[in-house]
Order: structure tokens, then sequence, then C-alpha cells
């Protein structure tokens, strides 16, 4: 028996209830195509979302033939369900990591997350990807989890860390922002874009390289060989590659089932064109120290897009009647905080995500395997840490190993 035999069928989802707005936007088509009889990739990319496309594009400059592989059409799994708030600031906030995992790896990881959305940034305008990008600060209130005291450290903590953090008391809040509450911190590196244009940008790039996107295409088992790794499809098709990367999000391999992994739920919503709000904040990202908690932001049409009220459970997003509930809910929510009336939204959705106990993603080889890498455990920072899993995992495909990569290990410390 080959080394590294397994099932490759990975854990099935519906993905999203309702329609995310993102569907209804253009330029987010992908050519693609059937699998034809080329052999010998060398990497397979399992998964079309921005993770596999990211990756795409990663793998592609280093000039190395890739085949994407889906089950859906490309960029139409996970990925549209994003609400697209591109932050460096993690689901876990800085002081809890200090004290969960110690100094010199907590700072770490929030540089790195910096780093990530910068590198996103200058990838975006140097491929002239059109995909509404834009580079955005952000406002983290107080909240149940952390208080204005708390907020106050936290805001401490990433100076020292050498991170860009100007604490709000509650004054300045409401002066500057018009927002109640005990306290915020304002920050910068943080950013927006339509999540399924920046995918249908990046698998376009990488396919202009070279790459090809083929789908439907389910892959069942995997064996990994001395020289690479043999990947079997449902219609009985074998395929050779030096290296293979599962980038299938919340459906994830079940070897990489992992206590400190869970799927939850989350829902979103999208406002008509136009809505009346602050001028500042279409150039801001808000959330809150909560939870559940609320975020929101603006794009360039003036609409707004909003999400939350979270709940650890992997089905609570199959059900349209809490659908609507939601919706209602984070709808006043947000008229509570801001004065912002957006009526009846004009998209509402609800999907499953992939979390972890500390905030950050999974990725690393799939436990038994030297060239099958796995990709998960996103949070709220989905499109961060696929720009990082991209980097790392291309950097090992390299030869040259990402000095991070340790801190996003399957089975790291903490």
């Amino acid at each position: 028996m080959a080394q590294g035999a397994g099932t490759a069928r990975t854990v099935k989802d519906d993905l999203r209830t309702g329609t995310p707005f993102w569907l209804k936007t253009p330029n987010i088509a992908v050519a693609h195509c059937r699998l034809d009889r080329r052999q010998g990739w060398d990497a397979i990319i399992v998964g079309s979302g921005v993770s596999g496309a990211l990756l795409a594009e990663a793998l592609t400059r280093q000039g190395l033939g890739v085949l994407i592989v889906d089950r859906r059409p490309p960029a139409r799994g996970s990925t549209p369900a994003s609400t697209a708030m591109i932050q460096h600031e993690i689901d876990i906030p800085l002081i809890h990591h200090i004290r969960d995992m110690g100094r010199p790896r907590a700072e770490a990881v929030w540089r790195r997350s910096v780093r990530a959305v910068g590198d996103l940034l200058r990838l975006v305008d140097e491929t002239g990807i059109d995909c509404r990008m834009q580079a955005k600060r952000a406002i983290y209130l107080s909240g149940n989890v952390l208080g204005a005291r708390a907020l106050k450290a936290e805001a401490e903590a990433r100076d020292r860390a050498g991170i860009a953090a100007e604490y709000l008391n509650a004054a300045a809040l409401r002066d500057r922002f018009g927002m109640q509450r005990s306290a915020a911190i304002l920050s910068e590196a943080s950013a927006s874009a339509n999540p399924a244009q920046l995918t249908a940008g990046l698998l376009a790039v990488a396919q202009a390289r070279g790459a090809v996107v083929a789908s439907p295409v389910e892959i069942t088992d995997l064996a990994e060989l001395p020289g690479g790794v043999a990947l079997a499809t449902d219609e009985g098709r074998v395929l050779a590659c030096r290296n293979a990367i599962f980038c299938t999000g919340y459906e994830f391999l079940p070897q990489m089932q992992s206590p400190r992994h869970r799927i939850t739920s989350t829902w979103a919503l999208a406002s008509r064109t136009g809505i009346a709000r602050p001028d500042w904040l279409d150039d801001m990202l808000v959330w809150e120290a909560a939870e559940p908690y609320l975020y929101f932001r603006t794009d360039l049409d003036g609409r707004i897009i909003a999400g939350g009220e979270d709940e650890d459970n992997p089905v609570r997003n199959d059900d349209p009647a809490l659908l609507a509930r939601k919706g209602r809910t984070i709808v006043a929510k947000l008229q509570d905080l801001t004065g912002i009336r957006i009526g009846r939204p004009a998209y509402v959705w609800s999907a499953p995500f992939g979390n972890t106990t500390d905030g950050l993603p999974i990725i690393d080889l799939v436990p038994g395997h030297d060239r099958v890498h796995a990709v998960m455990g996103f949070g709220g920072n989905g499109i961060t840490f696929s720009m990082i899993a991209a980097q790392v995992v291309a950097a090992a495909i390299a030869g040259k190993p990402d000095p991070d990569a340790g801190l996003f290990a399957f089975d790291r410390d903490g």
C-alpha cells in the first residue's frame, strides 16, 4: 500500500442559506473546463475559493504548473458568503494571546497579520485586479469581552508590538464618531473588497500563467507515493502531482479533525445603495469586543455590509426562519449603535465557518503526509489568513520554509 494513503472525501455542507450580495455583482465568472488528459502537475489545488485562488497565484508566480479543481463552479462555495472585512485584528485579542501563548509568539502572529493585509493590497495593485479593494481603518468597540480598562491594555500591548493603535475614551469616541461606548481602539492596516471579484481575478491571473481550472471535479481518495501524490476522482480518474493542497475551507478533510477546530454559524446582510450614513464610515471597518458581536462597513456604492450574531453550532445557519430573525437583529443593533436606518435589507444570508480555539488558522501538512497540505479554520479573518496560507504553503513547496509556519501548525501548543 502506498505511504500516506487515505480518504480525500471532504465533509460536505450547503455552505450558505440565502443569497449573498456578491453573487449578483459583475465579473465573478471564471472560465473552467472538464478534466483533460494532462498529468504530472507540480501542484493540484482542491478548492477554488479565495484561499485556492491566492495559492494558485503564488505558485504560478513561482513558475509551477497548477491545476485547480472544485466540485462546484469556481468561486461559488463559501467565499461569496464573506463580508470581506479584511482585518489585521484577530478575533482573539492580543492581550489574551499573550496570556495564552506568550509575548513573542503572540506578537509574531499579530505582526504577520498586519503584514498580510499590506501584502494583499500590494498584490491587487500589482496585478490590476478590479475587486473594489480599499485600504481602510478599523474601530474596535468595547463590549462584554473587553471593557474600557481591557481595551486600554490592548492598545498598549499593540503599541509594544509595533502595531499602531489609538485608544479612544468614551468622550473621544462620541465626539469623533458619534457612538456611545466606554472606549474603542482606532487602528490602521485593514481593507475591504468584493470577495467574489477578488477570487475570480486571482484565478484569471493564474490562468494567464498557464494554470487550469477544472469543474466539476470531486476528489475522493489520495495516496502519497515516493515522488508525489495521486488523487482519485469520483469519475474514476487518477490525477498525479508533486504536491496537493486542500483549500476546501469548512468542508475539511476528516484527517484534519481536531478538538482545536469547530464549525460555527454566522449571519450577514447588505442594504440597498445610497444609505444615509456618517462620512467617516466610508473609511472604516467597525466591530465589537463582544459575543456575539456586530461588525459593519460600507461599499463604494453606499451600501451597508453588516454581520454577526454568530452561534457555536454548525447547522443553525440552515434555518430560513432564523435567517430572517437574525437579519432583523443585526439591523436593530446597527441602528441602536449608529442611528443608521437601512430598513429592509436587500440581501440576507447565513453560512457556516471554521474557527479555532486560539483564533488562528491551521496551515500545515496533513498528518502522515509529506506532500499533502491543508488550510482551514480561518474564523473572522478569512481573507487575511488566506493570504498568510498562500505564503506559507508556497514557501514550503519551494523548499524555503516560512519562519512563521510553526505559529499555524496543526499540532501547535496552546
